[in-house]
C-alpha cells in the first residue's frame, strides 16, 4: 500500500481560494471518478468539507498519481495549476497516516477537536465503500482513523476545551443580541454543519430555532431530532425578514441572501434597523458582504470566525491537544507495525506451501522405499517430519516478523529476504496476496 493524500485547507490558503475551490455533493462525486480513472490510481477518497479538499489515493506510483489527481483537481475547482500548487500539501506514506488521523481527531480542523470532522469523514468513507472506490488498502486505515478520532473525545478533554465554529459564532451574536436564548433563529440549510448548529443552540437553551431547507423532509428530519420547528422553502424571506440571528450553510452555488433581497425581507415584517445577526458558515458563501451596509445587521463569515479563533488564548488547548497528539503518536507506530507484519503475510504464507511440499516429497519417497509400511507407522513418520519443517521455519519467520515490525531502526525488506533465502516462487507469492472478491459496497 502506497498512501498519498493531496489536499488544500485553511492552513495552506487563504479563504478566497477554499471559497473558489469549495465543491457541493456532485462536485466531490466527480471529482472523486476521475481521480478513480487516473491510472496511477488503484482506489480513491474525497474528503470536501467547509474547509478543507482533500484526495486520498492508494497510488501505484508517486509521481504519476500527484500529477493525475493535480490535473483532475484543476479541471473540477476551475483553478489554474499556478493558482492551486502553491497551497497543497502533500503526504506520503507514514506522513499520510499521521495526517489522516489527526485530521479525524479534529486536530487539523479550523476549530480545534471539533467532531463534526468524524461524521464528514465516515460519509466520505461509505460513499467510497459504495461507488467500490474504497477497496482493501484505505478501507482499513480510514476505518481505524475515524476508532482513533473516537479515542481521542473519549479518553481526552478535547471536547471540554475546544471551540466550535458555531460556537464562536454564537459568541459573537451575544455581543450584539442582548439575551440569545431568546432570539428568533432561523437555520438554513439541513447538513452535518447544520445539525451541529441546531445541536449547539439547543444545548445553549435557545427555545424558539426554525430549519429551513429546500428539500423539506430533510428540515423535518433535522428538526424532528432536535424537538424544534420546520418551515418550507418558500417562507424564507418571511423568517429571516423577521430573525435576530440567523446562521446559513446550504452548499448552495451563490448568494441565498443579499443585501436587496434582505432589505425587503425586513420591511415587510417590519424589522428595518433591529439588531440581525447572519453567521455564514457555507463554502462559497451564502451572504453577501453588502448586507453589511444595511442599518442593523451584522454579518460574519468563516474568515471573520477563523480569524478570531486564530486569536483566542491557546493556553488552556495545550494539555488536550497534546494529549491527543501523543495518541495519535502512538496509534500510527501500531498502525505502521501491524501493516508491516502483515506485508510479510503472503511470504509466509508460501513458506508453508514449500515446506509442505518438502515432506510430501519425503513422504513419497519413504512410500516407494517401504511400501507396506503400516499407516499408523506412516502417520509417525509423517508427524515427524513435519514437527522438524515447523522447528526450522520457526525461528526465521518469528525474526522475520520482529525486524519487519522494526524496520525504523533495522530498515530492510524482509519478506524479499525469506524469498530469497527459501528460493520461493514469486508467483505463488503474488497469488497468496491477491485479496479475496469484494462484495457490496467494495468490502471483503
Amino acid at each position: 500500500m502506497s498512501v498519498l493524500v493531496v489536499g488544500l485547507s485553511h492552513r495552506s490558503a487563504p479563504m478566497e481560494l477554499l471559497e473558489r475551490a469549495a465543491l457541493g455533493d456532485e462536485g466531490a462525486r466527480d471529482l472523486a471518478g476521475r481521480v478513480q480513472e487516473a491510472g496511477h490510481v488503484d482506489e480513491s477518497l474525497v474528503l470536501s468539507t467547509c474547509n478543507r479538499l482533500e484526495v486520498v489515493v492508494d497510488a501505484s506510483t508517486f509521481h504519476g498519481a500527484l500529477s493525475e489527481i493535480g490535473e483532475v483537481m484543476c479541471a473540477v475547482t476551475g483553478l489554474t495549476r499556478d493558482e492551486l500548487t502553491p497551497h497543497l500539501y502533500v503526504h506520503y506514506d507514514e506522513r499520510a497516516v499521521s495526517h489522516l488521523f489527526s485530521v479525524a481527531c479534529g486536530l487539523e480542523s479550523m476549530a480545534v477537536g471539533e467532531s463534526q470532522i468524524l461524521g464528514q469523514l465516515r460519509a466520505a468513507l461509505s460513499e467510497g465503500q459504495r461507488d467500490g472506490r474504497v477497496g482493501p488498502a484505505l478501507n482499513p486505515l480510514l476505518q481505524q482513523a475515524l476508532r482513533v478520532g473516537k479515542r481521542a473525545h473519549a479518553e481526552t478533554s478535547i471536547d471540554h476545551v475546544s471551540r466550535s465554529l458555531v460556537g464562536t459564532g454564537l459568541d459573537r451574536a451575544a455581543t450584539v443580541l442582548p439575551d440569545l436564548r431568546q432570539a428568533r433563529v432561523v437555520v438554513v440549510g439541513a447538513g452535518a454543519m447544520s445539525g451541529l448548529a441546531v445541536a449547539t443552540l439547543v444545548r445553549e437553551g435557545v427555545v424558539d430555532v426554525t430549519v429551513v431547507n429546500r428539500t423539506r423532509g430533510r428540515a423535518d428530519r433535522l428538526a424532528a431530532r432536535h424537538d424544534v420547528r420546520a418551515a418550507d422553502w418558500v417562507e424564507l424571506d418571511r423568517l429571516v425578514g423577521s430573525a435576530d440571528l440567523v446562521l446559513t450553510c446550504t452548499g448552495a452555488v451563490g448568494h441565498v441572501v443579499d443585501a436587496g433581497w434582505l432589505a425587503r425581507a425586513r420591511s415587510e415584517q417590519g424589522r428595518t434597523g433591529a439588531p440581525l445577526v447572519l453567521l455564514d458558515l457555507a463554502l462559497p458563501r451564502d451572504v453577501a458582504p453588502d448586507v453589511t451596509s444595511l442599518r442593523g445587521v451584522h454579518l460574519w463569515g468563516l474568515a471573520d470566525l477563523q480569524e478570531v479563533l486564530g486569536a483566542s488564548p491557546t493556553a488552556d488547548l495545550d494539555a488536550p491537544v497534546a494529549a491527543v497528539r501523543d495518541l495519535v503518536t502512538g496509534e500510527v507506530a501500531v498502525y505502521l507495525t501491524e501493516q508491516r507484519s502483515a506485508q510479510l503475510g503472503p511470504t509466509l504464507a508460501a513458506l508453508r506451501v514449500q515446506a509442505g511440499r518438502v515432506v510430501d516429497a519425503e513422504m513419497a519417497r519413504l512410500d516407494q522405499r517401504l511400501p507396506h509400511l503400516p499407516e499408523d507407522e506412516r502417520a509417525q513418520v509423517r508427524q515427524t517430519l513435519q514437527r522438524v519443517v515447523d522447528k526450522l521455519i520457526h525461528t526465521p519467520t518469528v525474526r522475520a516478523k520482529q525486524l519487519q515490525a522494526d524496520r525504523d531502526n533495522l530498515p530492510g525488506d524482509y519478506g524479499q529476504a525469506l524469498r530469497e533465502l527459501f528460493d520461493l516462487d514469486p508467483h505463488e507469492v503474488a497469488v497468496v496476496s491477491t485479496p479475496p472478491p469484494s462484495g457490496p459496497g467494495g468490502m471483503p
